[in-house]
């Protein structure tokens, strides 16, 4: 807890922000919840308050973070790991993305959502890739487990009630 002992200012702050952005990729609202919670947890040293919000609107400016960017390469990564659109979406809202520069990567999304679902299908074993018929309690949770993911009803119960080896695709 060598850190929690310093109190903050502006510059120490401008600081953590910088560092912050160089480490992860981020939203707006996901640095300010970072710097928010950073002035919580030290002191506040500075005879005028905190200026988050100017803040993350300075290091966006400066093209350090850019919530658009940030959309893709989270849905992306989402859908490459097999997560549905409702999944990818609900991260985006997390992450304060606006509805203007997620469409981008919610349409991405919802273009892959086959592969995203064949992939969450292949990592679990479910349906066609399954060693063996499930009982229907079985079936049951794997649909339940699919619709946590974020996929949709339909493509789920397709995987789900599909037996081990058949080939489905897209449009049956």
């Amino acid at each position: 807890m060598k850190n929690s002992v310093k109190t903050l200012d502006r510059e120490s702050l401008n600081r953590l922000a910088i560092r912050y952005v160089e480490r992860y990729a981020t939203s707006r609202k996901k640095l300010a919840r970072y710097l928010h919670r950073k002035i919580g947890e030290r002191e506040w040293d500075d005879a005028k308050p905190p200026a988050v919000e100017e803040l993350v609107e300075h290091i966006a400016a400066l093209g350090y973070v850019d919530d658009a960017t940030y959309a893709q390469s989270k849905a992306a990564a989402l859908t490459r790991r097999g997560y549905g659109t409702r999944r990818v979406s609900h991260a985006l809202y997390e992450a304060g993305i606006s509805e203007a520069d997620g469409r981008e990567a919610y349409q991405t999304s919802e273009s892959n959502k086959w592969a995203a679902a064949d992939k969450f299908a292949r990592k679990r074993r479910i349906g066609p890739y399954a060693e063996s018929q499930q009982d229907s309690v079985k079936c049951r949770k794997q649909l339940q487990a699919f619709l946590r993911a974020g996929h949709d009803f339909d493509v789920a119960s397709r995987f789900v009630f599909a037996r081990p080896g058949a080939e489905i695709s897209e449009d049956s």
